[in-house]
């Protein structure tokens, strides 16, 4: 599983390999060289094909407003299709025109608009559209479920758990799989793993193809982050059996390529594959880090310029906060464009993540006294995030607590893989 909130940057590694042991060889090109080379037109013509039937039908009946919502998720298709922001933006707004339209009392439409705005990282405002659908009362299991994610990504987390006990049926998908994910955030992994096997199961029985592929990336994340490199490997390639342009899969694989294997050359060659077709931000992330593993300068360069054209694009609005934050403090020396950022996360979502990035930015003006308030408060036993915890014990460590950072260093020793080489040079050295 590869960092779920920012990829840091700053270190320079002039060696490819920073440990003794060689490691194992988990994929082979044969396997996954064929989804590399399918071509997204195919998937993406037919999903624009379904757009244009429902934006006729509108433009001959604009009084019909579930063809707006139609619309939308045609456009919303497109969007996990292509990664290109202006067709989420596009179906918020249809989705906005078909609440004003029914005076936001269709519980379905409020939470379409809802999962819009998760997508969009505007948690805030999806909860209170989702509250809107809780008082109007119907088909409320499914509101209660999306209550419990958003308030878990607020991290309004006894909320949660409140709304997790609400749903709980150990034969619903659904809930095994927020299950999976309330005991991840716990701490524990294993049960964490049992109950997103146990979901998984339960979506092959049903047999839906996006329930399935969702189910395999997901098993195949928290595998990884056990340290199951073999079965993480297989489940990417059981998602992309299903679809060959999954993206979030082939990503996976180039993680495990270049974090497990030490072959950048390789992983880089998979992101480039994917690049050529589907546009997101993270993706220049990942090749940049690669690039400074690789200790090549002009090409982790241009990937971070990449990554910032993108994002002057106006759309993403604060979906990005965390990852530029991280860049401006660490590559560009921009700590207060960071600090505004990591401020603005911590209003927005009072997470032990968004507190652990804002400890990190003090770290990195050398205040080290309060970066170390701000994680003993709100990080030190509430999240058990691997980049969490190594920003803890480099802050133990220039606060002077080396009793503290040698304890997590021994931890941080197990989440390599899910750190990368780029971060295993300075935790070596805590």
């Amino acid at each position: 599983m590869f960092n779920k909130y920012y990829l840091s940057l700053s270190f320079l590694v002039l060696v490819f390999v920073s440990c003794d042991k060689v490691p194992d060889q988990v994929s082979q090109k044969e396997d996954y060289d064929k989804y590399l080379r399918e071509d997204t037109a195919m998937t993406v013509e037919k999903i624009k094909r379904d757009h244009a039937f429902w934006e006729e039908k509108l433009m001959k009946d604009s009084t019909q407003f579930p063809y707006l919502v139609q619309l939308a998720s045609a456009q919303t298709n497109l969007f996990g299709a292509t990664g290109e922001i202006e067709y989420l933006i596009q179906a918020e707004r249809n989705l906005a025109a078909a609440n004003q339209k029914t005076g936001y009392r269709n519980v379905s439409y409020l939470k379409s608009l809802a999962r819009n705005y998760i997508a969009q990282h505007r948690f805030s405002e999806a909860l209170s559209l989702l509250k809107s659908a809780e008082a109007l009362g119907e088909k409320i299991n499914g509101t209660y479920k999306m209550l419990f994610d958003v308030h878990m990504e607020l991290g309004n987390y006894e909320t949660a758990e409140t709304y997790l006990k609400r749903i709980e049926d150990r034969s619903d998908f659904d809930f095994l799989l927020r299950y999976a994910k309330w005991s991840d955030h716990k701490g524990d992994l294993s049960t964490a793993i049992t109950y997103m096997e146990k979901a998984t199961e339960k979506a092959e029985l049903m047999n839906l193809k996006g329930l399935r592929q969702w189910s395999y990336t997901n098993l195949a994340d928290f595998y990884g982050h056990n340290g199951e490199i073999q079965r993480s490997y297989e489940h990417y390639l059981k998602a992309l059996e299903l679809d060959p342009n999954d993206a979030y899969a082939k990503k996976g694989i180039a993680w495990i390529v270049y974090s497990h294997e030490r072959n950048p050359q390789e992983a880089l060659r998979i992101l480039n594959s994917i690049t050529t077709q589907y546009k997101s931000p993270d993706y220049h992330l990942l090749k940049a880090e690669i690039a400074e593993f690789m200790n090549k300068g002009s090409l982790k360069k241009r990937n971070l310029e990449d990554y910032f054209a993108t994002l002057s694009n106006e759309n993403y609005g604060v979906m990005y906060n965390t990852s530029s934050a991280i860049l401006y403090a660490e590559e560009f020396e921009e700590t207060a464009k960071a600090m505004s950022l990591a401020q603005l996360e911590v209003e927005q979502r009072s997470t032990p993540q968004s507190y652990d990035l804002l400890a990190w930015i003090y770290y990195k003006q050398s205040d080290y006294k309060k970066a170390l308030e701000i994680a003993e408060e709100h990080v030190v036993n509430r999240t058990f995030e691997p980049e969490a915890l190594y920003h803890l014990a480099m802050i133990y460590k220039a606060a002077g607590k080396m009793e503290e950072a040698q304890k997590l260093k021994k931890e941080l020793q197990e989440s390599l893989y899910e750190l990368g080489p780029v971060a295993e040079r300075e935790i070596r050295q805590i």
